[in-house]
């Protein structure tokens, strides 16, 4: 039988860690008992500098049952570093993982397909979205959006696909090779390549709380991913760049025909339009230029992705033992 983690990570989860926790108590000792996952298998949150009092559940958790374990990271790394730095440091102890959320939007019912696909061979299964009802027009029309435009980029996306994953033991190894700092977990496990399947379930309405992802964090992801992934942006910005050069020069030509009639007639409307429209486009390819420069600044520096605080019973089995204390650093 395979050693089955969940990796959950959490940020201000106080309200909704309670019944996530109860819930997911209930579907791992199910496979437990049917003998489909071994029974040193562990939920384990990773506490992403919370500001509440989720720490405290998680360590309260762990005491009542060893079936919990616990991660603190030392400070707040958001949320992909999170899932991260739970994903590594499960990986020597666990046959297959599964990573998700902590507000109970992605359906646990689904860790039955799973562990099913994960049996018949596949190293990475992805938990695909089957329909987008439940989402807002704007969320649903601006998901979508996303997906098509990465796929633009030439990033490899599995379309719908959130962070809801299993990942064997090989494919995180794999997934420990690849050493940025700037992480957009999506787009890097498809490149690992190991055999993979899908599993579609759907979406659940958030349990209590309130969503970590507003539209400004949303667009930052959004820009996050295409950045990683794509140098696509700069080669359009010089694509536009000799498409005005030409432009500049047919216009060139044109007016010193009207110099040269004498039909020339001073007016502030085209230089007004052109000033405006260079400006927008140099402003545009600076910035898109800095945030490539800035990614570039942040890799060479190579700080450590994420620090561990703290770790309670991972790795350790149902006599509860298993603590560690002293930090550890990637």
């Amino acid at each position: 039988m395979n050693k089955l983690y969940l990796v959950i990570p959490c940020f201000n989860e106080e309200e909704v860690l309670g019944e996530t926790a109860k819930q997911l108590k209930k579907k791992m000792n199910m496979l437990i008992q049917s003998g489909r996952i071994s029974s040193d298998s562990r939920i384990v949150f990773v506490n992403d500098g919370s500001k509440d009092g989720t720490w405290t559940l998680i360590e309260q958790l762990h005491a009542s049952d060893a079936l919990f374990a616990g991660i603190h990271l030392a400070r707040n790394r958001g949320h992909q570093h999170a899932l991260l730095a739970g994903l590594m440091q499960v990986k020597a102890h666990a046959d297959a993982v599964i990573s998700l959320d902590a507000d109970l939007q992605d359906d646990i019912d689904a860790i039955d397909a799973f562990v099913a696909r994960h049996d018949e061979g596949f190293d990475i299964v992805y938990g695909v979205r089957r329909m987008r009802e439940k989402d807002s027009w704007f969320k649903r029309t601006t998901a979508q959006s996303f997906y098509k435009l990465m796929r633009l980029m030439g990033a490899e996306l599995v379309y719908n696909h959130a962070d809801y994953r299993l990942m064997s033991r090989r494919a995180l190894e794999g997934l420990a090779e690849f050493g940025e700092t700037n992480l957009f977990l999506r787009g890097i496990v498809p490149l690992i390549g190991y055999p993979s399947a899908v599993v579609e379930y759907e979406r659940n309405e958030r349990f209590a709380g309130e969503s970590k992802y507003p539209l400004k964090k949303m667009l930052s992801f959004a820009l996050e991913g295409i950045t990683s992934f794509s140098i696509k942006p700069i080669r359009m910005i010089t694509t536009l760049g000799f498409l005005i050069f030409a432009v500049s020069l047919v216009m060139l030509g044109y007016f010193l025909s009207l110099h040269f009639a004498g039909r020339t007639v001073p007016g502030w409307t085209t230089i007004a339009i052109s000033v405006w429209a260079i400006g927008g486009l140099q402003l545009l390819g600076i910035g898109v230029i800095g945030e490539y420069i800035g990614k570039t600044y942040l890799e060479t520096k190579a700080r450590p992705k994420f620090i561990v605080e703290r770790m309670i019973g991972v790795g350790s089995w149902r006599d509860g033992s298993g603590e560690y204390a002293d930090s550890q650093l990637m």
